[in-house]
Parts: structure tokens; sequence; C-alpha cells
């Protein structure tokens, strides 16, 4: 909602400071999460770099091979890593309920 602060880089600086604070505080750590400015509503920095916003330069975000860099949101959701699947390990399934079929 970068629109309701005027494209205000200290309010975006503030908020990135309390949210890595609380991050950490649930064990997370913030050097791994891509801030991104961005406004809904005119749709700054969603698909691409956004003219109100010459101060942001990107974000950068640590991940186990190194480091990744972008500009936009889609970039941040691009550069989300899938989990890794355990292929050589035996199947399982999530239980969701039991039935007792009589007969």
């Amino acid at each position: 909602k970068m629109d309701t602060t005027k494209w205000s880089e200290d309010r975006f600086n503030e908020i990135v400071k309390e949210t890595s604070t609380f991050i950490k505080k649930v064990g997370y750590n913030p050097k791994a999460v891509a801030f991104v400015p961005i406004s809904g509503w005119h749709g700054d920095n969603m698909l691409e770099e956004s003219p109100n916003m010459p101060w942001f330069k990107g974000w950068t975000r640590e991940v186990k091979s190194g480091a990744v860099k972008g500009k936009t949101l889609l970039d941040a959701i691009d550069a989300i890593e899938p989990p890794a699947r355990p292929s050589d390990k035996p199947l399982r399934l999530p239980l969701q309920d039991v039935y007792k079929i009589g007969g």
C-alpha cells in the first residue's frame, strides 16, 4: 500500500525494520525474505518496476545456493525455491478421515 504513504522510503524502511524484528522472534531469518514495496491499486512493483519509487533499487534474499536479486513482486514469487521432494523415501499420505464400512 505504498500509494497510501505517498511512496515514502522512510515508511517502507520502518515497516521492513518492524517486520524483520517479528520474523526473528518467530525463528526465521529476515535476510531470507524479499521485502518489496508495492501498490496493488496502481500496480507499482507488481509485474514491472515502478517509476513512483526511484529510491527502491531492488531486493536481495539469501538462499542455500547464494543470493537472489529482483525488483518486483513477480520476481520474488519466481525466486521461491520448491521444497525438496524425498523421492527415495517411502510414500506417505496425510490421513484425512477414517470410515468404518460394515459388511
